[in-house]
């Protein structure tokens, strides 16, 4: 029987031992690393995107044995120039797990190497194509595990916000929002900012449930199932919908006084407004949008706000509410006063007397 490798951190250790590393090392080409990555690795590829096309390439039009060849003098290179420009001045005792795509040869060259120079690297068992299995069986176990509460609430109410005080007076909370890098709505992105792929959000995701403590509740705004561009898995989407409400209600004024101060970013970047409004053309056709630009140009900003909530946000709110949280009930709710801090503290400490009642 062949011996087996003792430089291997088998997948099944890998929760139980993750926080013995020093550093997480992933070697896969930036590209990859930028799709998803296990939380807090460092990428030092030892071959690069345009590497990784070329020997690809070679492998398809002349032969695998000419493509291992060039790969070989390309990690080689890659791997000398990691250590010598970020792992010179590490100690004997310096710890590293490393991993590529599926545990194969460019991790397995990198951690040999590392040995050989006497750290104690270890790599990682089916490498990212490992942790992926986790993240999806760790997500599925959360959606069984983990009972939510939901803030409620007509758009611009400050339920984000209130979720965050919520945070301050003890609660577990989960912001899907601050997860997915978008507001959850037509406007929602965050300026100068892309949202992260589909996998890299479910990493997020499983990352911050597993910071968090199962026997106790955990307060989560109400989201569509899709945040942005990302979608929030179906078994526990359907958990969140399961639980019990608690609305967060505010004035008409107040909520047009918050989104103006939430989404001051478009009333300077005016361009950018009207192309996000230009979004809603086939439900309201280009009169109406038209008549919507012109407030903008007339900087009738809080006029325009409040016009966009009563006939966009609000009906839709009042008709997916009922339908898609079905514990929801109108007399279970909050209100928030005004959008001053003051106000949402007492907010988030009426909630919270919710949660323990």
């Amino acid at each position: 029987m062949q011996p087996s490798n003792p430089h291997i951190l088998r997948l099944d250790q890998f929760l139980s031992e993750l926080r013995q590393f020093d550093l997480i090392i992933d070697v896969r080409s930036p590209a990859e690393f930028a799709l998803d990555h296990i939380p807090g690795a460092v990428n030092f590829p030892v071959i690069n995107n345009e590497e990784r096309a070329q020997i690809g390439t070679l492998y398809k039009q002349v032969s695998p044995f000419a493509a291992k060849k060039l790969g070989a003098a390309l990690v080689s290179k890659n791997i000398a120039l990691h250590i010598e420009q970020n792992l010179l001045e590490l100690p004997r005792e310096w710890r590293p797990l490393i991993y590529c795509w599926r545990g194969g040869e460019r991790s397995g060259a990198f951690t040999h190497i590392l040995n050989r120079i006497g750290w104690k690297a270890m790599q990682l068992e089916s490498g990212y194509q490992g942790f992926r299995r986790t993240v999806i069986d760790g997500l599925e176990h959360a959606a069984s595990m983990f009972r939510f509460q939901v803030i409620c609430g007509m758009t611009g109410s400050g339920k984000t916000r209130a979720l965050q005080e919520v945070q301050q007076y003890g609660a577990q909370i989960l912001d899907l929002e601050a997860l997915a890098i978008h507001r959850g709505s037509v406007l929602g992105n965050e300026p100068n900012i892309e949202q992260p792929s589909q996998k890299g959000f479910e990493t997020a995701l499983w990352n911050a449930l597993r910071n968090l403590d199962p026997s106790k509740p955990v307060v989560v705004e109400s989201e569509s199932k899709k945040v942005g561009g990302v979608h929030i898995p179906d078994a526990l989407m359907e958990k969140i919908r399961n639980g019990a409400c608690i609305e967060l209600r505010s004035s008409t004024q107040t909520r047009v006084s918050w989104l103006i101060r939430e989404y001051h970013h478009f009333l300077t970047d005016t361009d950018n407004f009207k192309s996000k409004l230009a979004l809603l053309t086939a439900h309201y056709g280009k009169v109406q949008i038209t008549k919507w630009n012109e407030a903008i140009d007339a900087g009738n900003f809080p006029e325009l706000v409040e016009e966009l909530l009563v006939k966009h946000y609000d009906p839709s709110y009042q008709s997916s509410i009922i339908r898609n949280f079905p514990q929801y009930k109108m007399e279970n709710f909050v209100q928030l006063e005004n959008d001053s801090d003051e106000a949402f503290a007492k907010a988030a400490k009426a909630i919270v007397a919710k949660l323990s009642s």
